[in-house]
């Protein structure tokens, strides 16, 4: 159980239900993280409600979205995040392996825009003062200044998600539980 109690969809403000709703079934199973933020219908407005629309307005390939979230959240061992984002990179074309070994240097199954990818997402993760020109210049080849932002955006923004998820401690849901061995049973 999480350290502040449940706030249920009918407990916030009517400008923040469609959110609320959307979050818990749509961008994933998150309800138990949703009913957390639901304490400060600013924050579920604003920081989930950014989420879906960025998911409604996809700048980045989802594939990499998921390569960053799996290493941010492997590095800052928040088993929540791993737990719904491992899933989700499944989906996008990694095997379970891939997940499991996302940190190792010659993690199977990734190409090397996608160990572009990872590297970046663990050197801001480990280091973000010493992130240097020439790692931006490799994603200059293969990303615009636009998505750059948005990964990187990403990035710091799962570190804030895997440390609110833990010192809340959140419990998995159900359902990603379910999700997680179903595509590792495949």
């Amino acid at each position: 159980m999480a350290r502040v109690r449940d706030v249920e969809i009918d407990e916030v403000p009517d400008d923040a239900k469609p959110i609320y709703q959307r979050y818990a079934t749509e961008y994933g199973p998150f309800l138990n993280q949703v009913k957390v933020f639901a304490h400060r219908p600013i924050a579920l407005r604003h920081v989930m409600g950014m989420l879906l629309e960025m998911s409604d307005n996809p700048i980045l390939d989802k594939r990499y979205l998921e390569i960053a979230i799996v290493t941010v959240s492997e590095i800052n061992k928040c088993e929540y995040c791993v737990a719904h984002h491992g899933p989700k990179a499944m989906a996008h074309g990694f095997s379970a392996e891939t997940v499991a070994k996302i940190l190792e240097p010659d993690c199977p199954g990734l190409d090397e825009v996608d160990l572009l990818v990872r590297d970046y997402a663990a050197q801001v993760t480990h280091d973000h003062n010493r992130v240097r020109d020439t790692l931006f210049d490799r994603l200059r080849d293969h990303f615009s200044e636009e998505q750059i932002v948005e990964l990187t955006l990403r990035i710091t923004l799962c570190t804030f998600f895997n440390k609110f998820n833990d010192v809340m401690q959140l419990d998995m849901e159900d359902a990603a539980l379910d999700i997680g061995k179903s595509q590792a049973a495949e």
